[in-house]
């Protein structure tokens, strides 16, 4: 990790070493929406290098978003370095088939791209490990992104601060643009266990799209499960569909695997 090249204020999550390690075992989790500069003072400030503990959770599954730099290619992989404003961080993107080289051969330098990668040996590499990259086409979404990271952290904090229910309130009612770009209005923690009955709004749409990628047949096939069958099962139109899978994708929830068709949660890896 890096230094980044912009000046300016960052978000920074609470580090406290004498009690993060005591939460961890029971605040397990698996995606998060977070910042380069909370990565490295987790990461500097833990004694276990091996695992990544931020605001008392370890975290499996990582969700970035920024600017691409150093970009090297080879037969076999793709690095590159992502500065997201807080800082920089390497990551590595492992071309295993024609997919994978078609989604890398898109990331350019002085792309602004959406990462899901993971952290683990971290420690031996010096560099995270990306399995998705998506180029970010509105950049509402990195705004976004910083206010998911901020809402997480204060979910994941809330016993120091108290109740956040209305203060999750506002993020929410925040995080909808002008250009049309909406957030469904739940908390990122909750997206596991969402609500399964439609009510024909927007974000039932997407619980039911996440519901169906959260199925164990879903998480069970290696492929994932492609678009047409999760507008076979739901009943409903492949445009709102596309639209669901396109927003959980761009957060990370979701990631394709064998082409642009096929699709597998990354919340239950």
């Amino acid at each position: 990790m890096y230094s980044s090249q912009y000046d300016g204020g960052a978000f920074v999550s609470s580090q406290s070493p004498d009690s993060s390690v005591a939460k961890t075992r029971g605040n397990r989790s698996t995606t998060i929406p977070l910042t380069v500069k909370q990565i490295t003072d987790a990461y500097e400030s833990s004694s276990q290098k091996s695992e990544l503990i931020i605001d008392g959770v370890d975290v499996g599954n990582i969700v970035l978003v920024g600017m691409v730099c150093n970009k090297a290619s080879r037969a076999t992989d793709v690095t590159f370095t992502l500065d997201d404003g807080t800082g920089r961080m390497d990551f590595i993107r492992w071309v295993n088939d024609a997919a994978d080289s078609s989604e890398t051969a898109i990331i350019e330098n002085g792309m602004y791209v959406s990462i899901v990668g993971s952290f683990k040996g971290f420690n031996e590499r010096k560099r995270a490990t990306a399995f998705a990259i998506r180029p970010i086409k509105d950049h509402n979404q990195i705004v976004l992104h910083f206010i998911q990271s901020i809402r997480m952290h204060l979910e994941n904090t809330k016993s120091k601060v108290g109740s956040l229910s209305q203060t999750q309130q506002s993020f929410v009612n925040e995080s909808s643009f002008s250009s049309g770009y909406k957030e469904p209005q739940t908390p990122v923690s909750n997206y596991a266990s969402v609500n399964s009955k439609a009510q024909g709004s927007e974000t039932d749409i997407y619980k039911l799209v996440l519901d169906v990628l959260q199925e164990p047949s879903s998480l069970a096939s290696e492929h994932g499960i492609h678009v047409d069958e999760v507008v076979q099962r739901l009943g409903l139109p492949a445009k709102k569909v596309k639209e669901a899978i396109d927003y959980h994708v761009d957060v990370g929830h979701i990631y394709s695997t064998i082409d642009d068709f096929h699709f597998k949660s990354a919340l239950g890896d």
